[in-house]
């Protein structure tokens, strides 16, 4: 058999489109330029465990301002008829033993251990962030002062040291905050110290040096925006340490004194009645446990939102 030879036919110029260089599309930017926060932002958004969090946390922020303005019951207003009622129409969350609505009390409550998670949480990250730059900066004695200073409270578990500073101060809000201050800074500070350290030899940091800037500028204008990111999230993992801590010491009755509330000494009023009305417990301990773990959860988005080796990768 013979094969047959296709010849193909040769290619002329004609036969091709040139279509050169596309300027616009080459300069075109493919991916908008977003800022830092923008960045962080967008990734808490993409995280739907973190995203979900700050959105559970807002509305139990929102609760707690409006929820015992709008309520038709007091906090401490008494119903000899309505004494250990579960859920109802009347009482969303039931009554405690002495007939108080639980769905005002809770709020009230979560207005108590909300401000002193905040506040403690944010004073111990002010004074830390405040010691550990200075520490980082300076060096020397200064930073062996303060070094010893933490490893002795480290040394006495941290609950001890509230407890006797609420048996001195006694009980309330601030007590229980000034308690938290004395043995909460020392995370932040170390923390701090050891970023500080690693950034103060940086160029941008030798280029302020060489301007004339003040320290005190030095390390608030430049070295700690650069770890403000890593405050923010160190921040969000403290406050549900706090609030915690609080619940513990109402529960234990070093905290709140009734007949106000807070989530500690809801659930300390809820053990009392267990048997016969369980949901003065569960009530405050499901707010706890949520806003604890949602906390933790956007502590965890924060962290990842903030870390800048994952710009990029997404």
């Amino acid at each position: 058999m013979s094969e047959k030879k296709t010849e193909q036919a040769p290619l002329t110029r004609e036969q091709f489109v040139i279509i050169g260089k596309n300027l616009e599309k080459m300069e075109s930017i493919s991916r908008p330029s977003l800022t830092f926060w923008q960045e962080a932002w967008r990734r808490i958004c993409g995280n739907r465990a973190a995203f979900f969090s700050l959105i559970l946390l807002i509305v139990y922020g929102l609760l707690a301002i409006f929820a015992p303005m709008l309520s038709q019951y007091g906090f401490d207003q008494q119903d000899a008829y309505a004494m250990s009622k579960g859920f109802s129409a009347d009482h969303w969350l039931g009554t405690d033993s002495l007939g108080r609505d639980l769905w005002v009390r809770v709020w009230m409550g979560a207005r108590v251990s909300l401000t002193i998670g905040l506040l403690a949480a944010g004073l111990n990250t002010v004074i830390g962030t405040v010691l550990g730059g200075f520490c980082g900066y300076y060096g020397g004695k200064f930073d062996m002062i303060v070094m010893r200073i933490i490893d002795v409270i480290y040394g006495i578990p941290s609950l001890i040291v509230c407890i006797l500073v609420m048996v001195v101060l006694g009980s309330g809000v601030q007590s229980l905050i000034i308690a938290m201050v004395i043995v909460g800074w020392t995370g932040t500070c170390r923390f701090t110290r050891g970023e500080v350290y690693r950034l103060k030899e940086q160029e941008f940091v030798l280029a302020a040096r060489v301007m004339g800037e003040p320290v005190f500028t030095i390390i608030m204008r430049e070295i700690i925006p650069n770890i403000m990111g890593l405050l923010i999230t160190n921040l969000a993992m403290a406050i549900p340490n706090a609030i915690f801590q609080e619940a513990f010491l109402s529960y234990i009755g070093l905290g709140i004194s009734p007949p106000e509330a807070s989530w500690g000494v809801l659930a300390k009023e809820g053990t009392r009645m267990l048997r016969v009305a369980p949901h003065m417990l569960y009530v405050p301990a499901f707010f706890i446990c949520t806003t604890v773990l949602a906390l933790n959860q956007l502590g965890n988005g924060l962290r990842d939102a903030f870390d800048p080796r994952l710009r990029g990768t997404e």
